[in-house]
């Protein structure tokens, strides 16, 4: 079986049932040989039907008698498929979704309700002024055409629609949450920090296909030689400002492992705003650094090259299995400085003022990272962020005591919620008079980044084009104990 469609069905399914999406998605993946074009079909129908779900379950609810969740779960799961491509996949025909959404119900117990399915699907195009075209609304996805469309000879030829079936309400919040399918708790958060211009652009940039970028190792080559070596192969890359070890690729790059200077070691996959997190601690050849919350090690091998591996890292982790990754990514990176422990860090005693440095890339909901994680969305809850939060500040007070006197300390979350980030570390500075925020006058930040009057770093993600993060620089005072 290698229907592209039919394997998403099967992805989905289990997702529906509680997998994480990348793991349900990957299953299905490994078990069947598929062409490239499939496989990039494949991904973009199990990701984009999750990210949208709650805008395709209201196109349910606003079409049939019966609601999204009164309708059989796996019929859910074919509607989603169905009204996902319709709605924004545009290099795919309104007749080859509308056919091959059909042909699952079909396939998957449904065949006394492919007439429902077919009707559904096309009332709405009915609804969008389209003869038999395509949908309406909605932003297409990001690099659609190679993450899962057709080839361009096979564009729909009809007019673009000019009604938009999906009837939204008046109330900003739900209007948001319903158009770009999120709860109205993050719209909310990002109402409240944002306005409502900024957040809809935030919104549109989280459901967009997630780009790759990588960090060159700069203990075995160039940013010139890495350019040289994928231009060879025909993958394209541009260089990210402020960011001297930064390359992001240029649409599909195939398998990330097959590329040249991968198993070199030449270089590792990193977001860009993840690369801004080792400058901000800025750490210096022969140091001892703490790296609180290291798996799966992407930060930790960064300070180990800002380091020229000369110094000691200790990269703590209490998942064994996680720190299993750091440990093959140091190894193929040939860095000799990181020392890996295994634990909960608001545990650790025998760390206390040995470290030059320490970085706490705290566990959080991840709210800056959503179009890298289809699902987070519909994981995080308010109640999920509370507990967070009292995680965080444990560990900031903990592995505070880390730092020697006069040391760094960065805190850091990729996520853009106020009581992960300025509440937690406000919390700890009340709390702790020797400890003070640093604005590091050395560190290149993208244009536009938030430079807060308090002195922490915001990403906005609509802004900088890259993932969202939180960052803060602390030094401890010399005369504290």
């Amino acid at each position: 079986m290698t229907n592209p469609r039919q394997l998403a069905f099967i992805a989905l399914r289990d997702v529906h049932k509680g997998a994480y999406a990348d793991v349900a998605l990957d299953r299905v993946l490994q078990k069947f040989n598929l062409p490239d074009r499939d496989r990039r079909l494949v991904t973009e129908l199990v990701y984009g039907s999750v990210r949208r779900q709650r805008t395709l379950d209201t196109l349910i609810d606003q079409l049939a008698k019966k609601k999204s969740h009164q309708q059989p779960q796996d019929l859910r799961t074919i509607l989603h498929l169905g009204f996902y491509q319709l709605r924004y996949q545009e290099r795919i025909p309104a007749s080859a979704a509308v056919n091959t959404t059909v042909q699952l119900a079909k396939e998957n117990g449904f065949s006394g309700l492919t007439g429902f399915v077919n009707g559904l699907l096309r009332q709405y195009l009915r609804k969008a002024g389209e003869q038999g075209g395509r949908g309406a609304g909605g932003q297409r996805s990001r690099g659609a055409e190679e993450q899962g469309g057709r080839g361009a000879e096979e564009k729909d030829s009809l007019l673009l629609p000019h009604f938009d079936p999906l009837e939204l309400p008046e109330n900003p919040v739900e209007r948001l949450g319903i158009l770009h399918s999120f709860p109205d708790w993050i719209i909310q958060v990002w109402l409240e920090q944002l306005g409502l211009t900024d957040t809809e652009q935030l919104c549109e940039w989280m459901n967009q296909s997630p780009t790759i970028d990588l960090r060159i190792n700069p203990l075995r080559t160039s940013i010139e030689e890495v350019e040289a070596a994928l231009e060879s192969v025909g993958i394209l890359v541009r260089r990210i400002p402020h960011l001297p070890q930064a390359l992001r690729f240029i649409g599909n790059t195939g398998s990330i492992q097959k590329l040249p200077g991968f198993k070199e070691g030449w270089w590792t996959v990193q977001d860009a705003s993840a690369q801004l997190v080792g400058h901000l601690l800025d750490p210096q050849p022969g140091e001892v650094v703490i790296d609180a919350c290291a798996a799966p090690g992407g930060k930790t091998t960064h300070i180990a090259e800002l380091m020229a591996d000369e110094g000691k890292i200790w990269a703590c982790d209490r998942t064994a299995s996680r720190l299993r990754k750091l440990q093959e990514n140091s190894q193929r990176l040939n860095l000799q400085s990181i020392q890996i422990y295994t634990g909960d860090s608001r545990h650790f005693n025998q760390f206390q003022n040995t470290a030059d440095r320490v970085l706490l890339d705290a566990p959080c909901s991840g709210l800056g990272t959503m179009h890298r994680h289809a699902d987070a969305r519909w994981r995080q809850t308010p109640e999920s962020v509370r507990e967070l939060s009292v995680l965080q500040r444990e560990l900031l007070t903990h592995t505070s005591t880390f730092v020697k006197p006069g040391g760094v300390l960065v805190y850091a979350t990729c996520t853009l919620h106020p009581a992960e980030n300025e509440e937690v570390v406000s919390a700890f500075l009340a709390d702790s008079p020797q400890w003070q925020i640093e604005s590091p006058i050395d560190v290149e930040l993208p244009d536009s980044t938030e430079s807060t009057p308090q002195g922490w770093f915001k990403l906005w993600p609509h802004r900088q084009d890259m993932d969202g993060f939180f960052m803060v620089r602390l030094r401890k005072t010399n005369n504290s104990e």
